[in-house]
């Protein structure tokens, strides 16, 4: 369904009327469960430490990115705006000869390229920059720290760390070698065909290899992020993963009709499991018929209200609002070029607050979005 219907949908059980004077709440933490922190580290040469606009600055002039001077994530902003805790990725993709996606030519390639992405995280860890997070222990010790009643100013950023595309595990072994690093979620598949599962834009079951992946993830109790998955290998991973799944950055397919998105039928299932579905704050993934480096946020009225409208059309399926949540994908090969016209950086995310409550969502749900529903979930899973 396109956004302007959203009114017609029947409210669900997290919702109560509209206030007349909008609340203000204490700024809530908040979980992002999707950025591409060591890929802009690595491959887009941008020193996470700096503030937004000395990483800006740097870049004034280059061209070889699509989103040069236009970055919105640092670690500083992720301070600024309370987000203590992240799911942090390593990414690297296997292509084969007649795969014109960009991506390297081995899976040990690939591997090595994970590894200096993991050499970035342990930098950062040494600095005091970040703090990696592995367990149930390790998360309470990190809540009870940022939430403190301190400035969060110097305070590390809580990551935990995913893989995108399952491509550079070079077998099962490697799996086991990631795990014990802290690698404790995996997406099996990104876009076009991968070495395990098919993913954005491609078509086709899994064959033994990714069930053999499922089979290894269950047993180490890696959370399976079904986002990228195509529908056919979304469909078979439910049938064999009994283990705990969850959806980093996705949006809904009803509202901008593409396989990259979940459909109402996925989104129950992912719900029925226990699922949390993270927003993704990329443009064409919010609002229809955005045209690739011809639309623009302000021209295609691409704002925080209209990411509000997917997190909303989940908790309509749901009933509640337990099974959403934040995973923004910022600075995810694209910045302020595309991605809502009224976020400048990633500490703008408390905006969404305002949004939700004119929506008519209670305080105790807002902060589920924010924060809550990721918790519950990890809690769950790390028990």
């Amino acid at each position: 369904m396109e956004p302007n219907n959203l009114q017609t949908l029947e409210p669900s059980n997290s919702r109560t009327p509209e206030p007349s004077n909008p609340r203000t709440p204490e700024p809530s933490f908040v979980i992002d469960a999707h950025l591409d922190l060591s890929m802009n580290a690595m491959e887009w040469n941008r020193d996470l430490r700096r503030s937004i606009a000395e990483i800006k600055a740097r870049e004034i002039g280059l061209s070889d990115k699509p989103d040069r001077a236009q970055g919105t994530v640092s670690l500083p902003e992720l301070r600024k705006g309370n987000v203590g805790l992240v799911v942090a990725t390593q990414i690297a993709r296997y292509v084969a000869p007649d795969n014109p996606l960009p991506g390297w030519h081995s899976p040990e390639q690939a591997w090595a390229h994970t590894q200096a992405q993991l050499a970035w995280y342990q930098a950062m860890v040494a600095v005091g920059e970040m703090v990696q997070i592995r367990d149930l222990a390790g998360l309470e010790q990190h809540l009870s720290s940022w939430n403190d009643g301190q400035d969060a100013g110097q305070k590390p950023v809580g990551f935990i760390l995913s893989l995108e595309g399952a491509d550079s595990l070079v077998s099962l072994e490697h799996l086991e070698m990631a795990h014990a690093y802290g690698l404790r979620a995996i997406g099996p598949a990104h876009y076009g065909p991968g070495r395990y599962a098919n993913g954005t834009d491609s078509t086709g079951k899994m064959g033994q290899m990714g069930i053999d992946l499922l089979k290894k993830m269950e047993s180490l109790n890696i959370i399976l992020d079904a986002t990228h998955l195509c529908d056919d290998a979304f469909w078979q991973a439910m049938d064999h993963f009994s283990g705990p799944v969850w959806a980093s950055h996705n949006n809904c397919r009803a509202i901008v009709n593409h396989n990259r998105q979940f459909s109402d039928e996925q989104l129950k299932v992912l719900i029925a499991r226990g699922a949390v579905i993270g927003a993704a704050f990329d443009s064409w993934m919010i609002v229809p018929n955005w045209v690739r480096q011809v639309s623009t946020p302000l021209g295609m009225d691409c704002n925080l209200d209209k990411v509000v409208r997917h997190i909303d059309h989940i908790c309509q399926l749901a009933g509640n609002a337990q099974h959403v949540g934040i995973g923004s994908d910022l600075d995810g090969a694209f910045g302020k070029e595309q991605c809502p016209h009224d976020l400048d950086t990633i500490a703008d995310l408390h905006k969404l607050v305002p949004i939700l409550q004119q929506h008519g969502y209670a305080d105790e749900d807002i902060k589920g979005i924010m924060h809550g529903n990721w918790l519950r979930f990890l809690r769950r899973v790390w028990a």
